[in-house]
């Protein structure tokens, strides 16, 4: 088989290749998850048994619940977040709102997952229940409302996978700014 790309082409912004650079590295072949399974090269952050991979945002152990293989929130012990620090990452996400609906529309099985402790994607029991656009089910919480409204009844499992890269910056100045690609129950909404 001949040359598979070029190194005569522009280099690419932010970047050491050129376009179809033969010389750039070719991605790991996986097995890709289907529906509610994570990728086979997934760092596992919560195996159902405990919380080794979470703290809690203010320091010390996470205080949230184990319960017949999920983690659930304790009332009143706020945030936790992974041990383990990211930059670009995908995430892959298994959540599920209760299946009593209690309250209305922020109040009904709200939560959400900060990138970088600074953007929010809404975790929130969406079905059915009106509120803000961008505070609905997989907006980025304040800012963008996702493209539709993806959610499943409450108590079914739903996901997420997050495709995020950081911001860049050089000293203080902005280089390159953040990017998120989310999929939420198989359906692109951001």
């Amino acid at each position: 088989m001949g040359k598979l790309g070029y190194n005569d082409t522009p280099i690419l912004p932010d970047s050491l290749y050129c376009v179809h650079d033969d010389r750039r590295p070719a991605p790991s072949i996986i097995t890709p998850g289907s529906e509610n399974n994570r990728p086979s090269d997934a760092v596992v952050l919560f195996d159902g048994t405990d919380l080794n991979g979470w703290q809690s945002a203010k320091g010390g152990d996470a205080e949230w619940k184990v319960v017949d293989g999920y983690m659930e929130v304790e009332p009143k012990t706020g945030d936790i977040v992974s041990v383990e620090r990211f930059g670009d990452v995908q995430y892959h996400l298994e959540f599920a709102c209760p299946a009593e609906v209690k309250g209305d529309s922020q109040g009904r099985g709200n939560s959400g997952v900060f990138l970088m402790g600074l953007y929010e994607i809404q975790v929130l029991d969406g079905y059915d229940n009106p509120t803000y656009a961008d505070g609905i089910t997989a907006s980025v919480y304040g800012e963008y409302p996702p493209l539709v409204n993806a959610c499943r009844p409450p108590g079914e499992w739903q996901t997420y996978d997050i495709f995020w890269t950081a911001p860049r910056f050089s000293g203080v100045d902005l280089v390159s700014p953040a990017y998120l690609t989310l999929v939420h129950n198989g359906v692109l909404v951001h």
